[in-house]
Parts: C-alpha cells; sequence; structure tokens
C-alpha cells in the first residue's frame, strides 16, 4: 500500500507529465490563487463547487466527480502545485 505521500507525489508527477501542468504554466495561468481555491474545493463535501477561474469546466467537473479519497490525493497535489507556483515567484525576485 502506498503513503499518503506517495499518491500525492504520483499525482503531482501526473499532472506535470500528462497534462502539462508545469510550474511555468501555473504562474501564468493561475496567478489568481486558482490552485489553493481549486484544493479547497476538492476536499468539501459537496461536489458541485463552481470550477476556479479560467478552468475548464468538463475537466473541473471530471475532478469534481471523484472519490472522497481521490479527491483528497488530488487536493495534495495542487497544494504541493501552488507551493510550487510561489517559490517560482519568490526565486524570481
Amino acid at each position: 500500500m502506498k503513503t499518503g505521500i506517495e499518491l500525492i507525489a504520483e499525482e503531482r508527477q501526473e499532472q506535470i507529465t500528462k497534462h502539462g501542468r508545469t510550474i511555468e504554466a501555473d504562474v501564468v495561468t493561475n496567478s489568481d490563487y486558482q490552485l489553493r481555491i481549486a484544493a479547497m474545493r476538492m476536499i468539501g463535501d459537496r461536489g458541485d463547487y463552481p470550477a476556479p477561474d479560467g478552468w475548464d469546466k468538463a475537466i473541473w467537473d471530471k475532478m469534481q466527480g471523484k472519490p472522497k479519497l481521490e479527491r483528497l490525493i488530488i487536493a495534495g497535489a495542487l497544494i504541493a502545485a501552488e507551493i510550487d507556483r510561489l517559490q517560482s515567484l519568490n526565486h524570481q525576485q
């Protein structure tokens, strides 16, 4: 059985390699804290939160439709992505 951190790391890697959600892309497209907002919405018990600004609604709905455990893993990966985005911004200054 994989640990939580292993599952989150795998999800984050998939976001990068499969979906092209790199740090550089997140700096450009998620500058209004969409990653943080998405992570908070993913851990909610409702499955009908609106997509963060600028996000594809169909992809968001697919994410929201996943079981609770998968949503928690995605939320963890989104938090990791937000940390990467913020560190990148701080490094650029």
